[in-house]
């Protein structure tokens, strides 16, 4: 059936978000998508959705609504507190929320982004075969108070007695924190060592985010080198997480809404699992580089894999123990080869 979600709060900048569009960047469209693709990745799981599923991608204050039936909803990355008409109830769960009720969820003072998904698909407009806004295409996606979306769930009724616990208890793997893990992993690329010395100098550095980062990259305060030449590099497209040093002193980290280099140098790439992070950052945190190989950054990111086919399974396996329909779910490997 279809129900409804109303938003009462929608925080700083509260839009819908999925894991972003494939085979677009040929068309000059950015791929897009969460910026915390594990934190996204896991709400949906946790509710029994197709990791890819459309969810709310929040930017800080707190995030509410209501809806018609009840509803599993979960919510990670940037998370201090949840409440349901007023009752705190456990973090990191799968969550039942009677008709009715509002869930309210406090986004953290550490961390930018909040991801709250429901269990079901949300009925909301496609570009290029994704919910993941596009500012310069007029796609924003983005939600107001008094708002609706339509959600179509086969779960309608969840027997909960007790409003303040979890519905049950799953292995949820451990997301960016820049609380407890304030290093990006970096590999070298091609045009490192164009730049004498900018390794050593990123590894023993600390840089500052900067309120000038965005959708597109997270800017960097802190001692950086230039090329020793004056040459204009021909500008390329490149991967998420490249790190690029423009003509002022700072870097540039770029995101998911990347282009291209604009003839900037790239002095390495962050690896997968700290492109989470990356997306966790918030103005004025510091950070600094570690190098890793690429070895190490794939072996990293198999392990997240691993322990979210972990999750899938557990979770798959307590709906069925609870007769609770889901959305077709598979475990697969994600976006590795």
């Amino acid at each position: 059936m279809t129900t409804t979600i109303r938003m009462t709060e929608v925080g700083w900048r509260t839009t819908v978000q999925d894991l972003g569009r494939s085979a677009t960047e040929r068309l000059g469209v950015p791929s897009g998508g969460a910026a915390d693709q594990g934190a996204a990745r896991v709400a949906n799981i946790l509710v029994g959705n197709p990791q890819s599923s459309p969810l709310l991608e929040s930017l800080g204050g707190a995030v509410a609504f209501t809806a018609d039936t009840d509803l599993l909803v979960s919510a990670t990355g940037s998370v201090a507190g949840i409440a349901i008409d007023g009752c705190e109830v456990e973090l990191g769960q799968p969550l039942a929320i009677p008709a009715g009720a509002e869930i309210r969820i406090l986004a953290a003072e550490t961390a930018a982004r909040t991801y709250v998904a429901v269990g079901g698909l949300l009925d909301v407009p496609r570009f290029l075969g994704s919910a993941a806004p596009d500012q310069r295409m007029g796609f924003t996606q983005a939600l107001v108070v008094g708002g609706e979306i339509a959600v179509a769930t086969a779960v309608t009724r969840i027997d909960q007695p007790y409003l303040g616990r979890a519905l049950f208890r799953l292995p949820v793997p451990d997301l960016a924190d820049p609380a407890r893990d304030d290093v990006v992993r970096i590999v070298d690329c091609a045009e490192t060592n164009d730049i004498e010395g900018i390794r050593d100098l990123l590894a023993a550095s600390v840089y500052t985010v900067t309120n000038r980062s965005d959708h597109v990259g997270i800017r960097l305060d802190g001692p950086v080198l230039h090329p020793a030449h004056d040459q204009e590099i021909l500008s390329h497209g490149v991967p998420i997480g490249a790190i690029e040093i423009p003509h002022s002193d700072e870097l540039i980290v770029l995101g998911r809404y990347r282009t291209l280099t604009a003839g900037y140098p790239i002095v390495g790439f962050a690896t997968r699992r700290s492109q989470d992070l990356i997306g966790q950052l918030r103005p004025g945190q510091e950070l600094g580089f570690a190098w890793t190989d690429r070895s190490a950054a794939r072996a990293d990111a198999l392990r997240f894999e691993i322990e979210l086919a972990a999750l899938t399974a557990a979770s798959l396996g307590a709906f069925a123990a609870l007769e609770l329909p889901v959305v077709s779910t598979r475990v697969a490997v994600h976006g590795l080869k």
